[in-house]
């Protein structure tokens, strides 16, 4: 399976242009975010898909050999502001049902955040009862919520996301892992074990994953980079998902024009380490 590539990386543009650059660069599959990815159509509001347009959509990235594996949703779910908030699940609800048109089944999302962190129990059943809606609405149709933890994150780390599906038991909620975003500048040196432990808690129920690198600065700052170029432990990533899930999409996320084609070498090497041929 080869590694794909968030779509935006290439900036803003026209369908067409979008899916020809990416092809060029080497990519077989993209997440898509319409909104930060797509120029020549507006989708600044909800309303605005239909089977057709996600479709044309769909069969302009596969006829220059690109799939959508993933669609990037990446709003705030428990907003404070109880209408930001039913406007935010509007539009993801409106991802989940056109999803299959664009020949994908994952719709990504983070749970947001607040300034400060400056959480709370309510926070907490909000984004439970937002999840309930979306994993409903993903059983109407067949597809999944695609649930990625991120430090400093309402659901920060992989004990919070766990907890969170123990809540929301809907088989059609899954996992987008990312242990990059899972990294502190405090658990960095023992980032082994937490790589390790997001697997233990959250490998059995993972849709997709992402790629990114981290290291630490000079003065001890936490920064990111692409894929081959940070200090992140890949190759015990990789050896754990394929483990856990063989095969599975990987999404690169963090790379400039310059580095891509690198960075792909770089996770692909190592995964074939570890994919074998598949006899009888």
């Amino acid at each position: 399976m080869s590694v794909g590539v968030l779509a935006h990386l290439f900036g803003s543009l026209p369908i067409r242009q979008l899916a020809t650059e990416v092809s060029e660069a080497g990519f077989s599959h993209v997440q898509l975010a319409l909104w930060k990815a797509i120029s020549d159509v507006d989708f600044s509001e909800p309303g605005k898909l239909s089977p057709g347009l996600a479709s044309y959509i769909g069969e302009e990235f596969a006829k220059r050999g690109v799939s959508i594996s993933v669609l990037g949703c990446y709003l705030h779910l428990y907003d404070r502001d109880v209408e930001r908030r039913r406007a935010n699940l509007a539009r993801f609800k409106e991802l989940l049902r056109y999803a299959r048109s664009f020949g994908c089944s994952i719709v990504a999302a983070e749970s947001g955040t607040l300034p400060g962190g400056d959480y709370n129990e309510q926070d907490w059943k909000a984004m439970r009862h937002a999840l309930e809606e979306l994993a409903e609405e993903a059983e109407r149709w067949g597809v999944f919520v695609g649930m990625e933890p991120a430090n400093g994150h309402l659901i920060g780390t992989a004990s919070e996301l766990n907890q969170l599906l123990e809540e929301v038991p809907s088989p059609n909620v899954g996992v987008v892992i990312d242990p990059g975003n899972l990294l502190t500048e405090d658990n960095f040196a023992a980032q082994d074990d937490v790589i390790r432990e997001a697997f233990d808690l959250l490998g059995d129920r993972i849709v997709a994953a992402h790629a990114k690198d981290r290291f630490l600065s000079e003065d001890g700052k936490l920064l990111t980079a692409s894929p081959g170029y940070g200090r992140m432990n890949y190759e015990l990533y990789l050896e754990l998902l394929h483990r856990y899930k063989p095969y599975a999409h990987i999404v690169m996320e963090q790379a400039t024009r310059d580095e891509m084609a690198d960075s792909k070498q770089y996770i692909e090497r190592i995964r074939a380490g570890y994919e074998k041929p598949i006899t009888k």
